[in-house]
């Protein structure tokens, strides 16, 4: 079965149902329970687990660190370049976002020299961003870039487009660890609402990507939905079986979470189903209980005081000193397009400060380059 197959078995309505319909009763038996059903994960993301957050915490608390003991990683990311062939509504770098800014692919030389002023900070784990523009970052170039990335940092991630098989394989070979990317939502009609153009329309193509990252020997899947564009109680539920789906069928990489919550869009565009600060929680909470051995990201775009309470609550990895626009760091400074406007201005070293008050480790490598030699 695929994974278009299994979600189709679960429709809006039938989710919805499942969510409205669960009880006081159905809490106690998804608390209560090892292993966790959807029809558990139901009753966590319902009305009447909102009452019991507290609850649910704790036990997400135990399970993180039971499987991730008490530590957080540190990541940051570096985008390649914010151009971008696809018009998604919400996002900055859409050609017809109304947003002003310059617009620019790093050659390889600029970004060594951003690699270096993220090394200097000590990070060791770095994300490499694009927009959804093949033809000017093309598989090629984000392979140029992995190389001299893995230079400097034993960890390099990519969220780009949706890649063949093929081309996650080229990028693995040359040391890509993992990958992201986001489904935005899993409703097929909201997600044709707002990507208007572009190769990003695809919806089943980008549904296998992770598969075919997986298949292709990349280590790490990090996926998620982008909170606020649907119904986030179902929009999760989907997600939920995409993450177990992945376990089951990727079982050599592991499966990570992430959060991002829109916030800061384009004029043209309404945030139709806004996420409140306990809508987040609750979802997170859901997912750890339902997701105990996944990892949980959590990037700047939110606040730094919601960001440290996050996380006791089952986050596992963290950005700091975030930038999002090409050449961020030590080449542009604030002169190019951002995709978005972060929320957590703090420095490295005021991120670390955050997470050892909360009583946990921050970790800037988390395995020996022993262990992740590329041939």
């Amino acid at each position: 079965m695929t994974l278009s197959t299994e979600l189709a078995e679960w429709s809006k309505e039938r989710v919805q149902d499942l969510i409205a319909e669960a009880t006081p009763a159905d809490v106690d038996r998804a608390m209560a329970c090892g292993e966790r059903s959807l029809y558990d994960l139901a009753a966590l993301l319902s009305p009447h687990a909102r009452a019991r957050l507290e609850e649910i915490a704790r036990e997400a608390q135990r399970l993180t660190r039971h499987h991730f003991g008490r530590t957080v990683s540190l990541y940051v990311p570096i985008y390649l370049s914010n151009v971008c062939g696809s018009d998604c509504v919400y996002c900055g770098f859409s050609p017809k976002s109304g947003e002003r800014g310059k617009r620019v692919t790093l050659g390889l030389d600029k970004l060594r020299d951003e690699c270096i002023a993220l090394a200097r900070r000590g990070f060791q784990s770095v994300l490499l961003l694009t927009g959804d523009a093949p033809k000017v970052a093309p598989v090629e170039y984000i392979a140029e870039a992995i190389s001299i990335s893995r230079e400097f940092f034993p960890s390099v991630s990519v969220e780009v487009y949706a890649m063949d098989e093929d081309d996650y394989r080229l990028l693995s070979d040359r040391g890509l660890e993992g990958m992201t990317l986001y489904m935005e939502t899993f409703d097929r009609d909201t997600y044709s609402q707002v990507h208007l153009s572009g190769p990003k329309r695809d919806y089943d193509y980008r549904l296998d990507s992770h598969e075919r990252a997986g298949r292709a020997g990349v280590r790490k899947l990090t996926l998620g939905v982008l909170l606020g564009l649907f119904d986030w109680r179902v929009d999760t539920f989907w997600l939920a079986i995409q993450a177990r789906y992945l376990q089951r069928h990727c079982w050599q990489s592991a499966v990570s979470i992430s959060f991002p919550r829109l916030r800061h869009v384009p004029s043209r565009f309404r945030i139709p189903s806004v996420l409140s600060d306990a809508d987040l929680v609750q979802q997170m909470l859901a997912l750890r209980l339902f997701l105990p051995e996944a990892g949980f990201n959590l990037s700047t775009r939110e606040p730094a005081e919601f960001r440290d309470h996050l996380i006791p609550l089952g986050i596992t990895s963290m950005s700091a000193g975030s930038s999002t626009r090409p050449g961020g760091y030590a080449t542009y400074g604030t002169h190019t397009l951002e995709q978005f406007e972060i929320e957590d201005y703090r420095s490295p070293g005021e991120v670390v400060d955050a997470i050892r008050r909360a009583g946990y480790d921050p970790v800037w490598k988390d395995f020996d380059l022993a262990f992740d030699e590329v041939s």
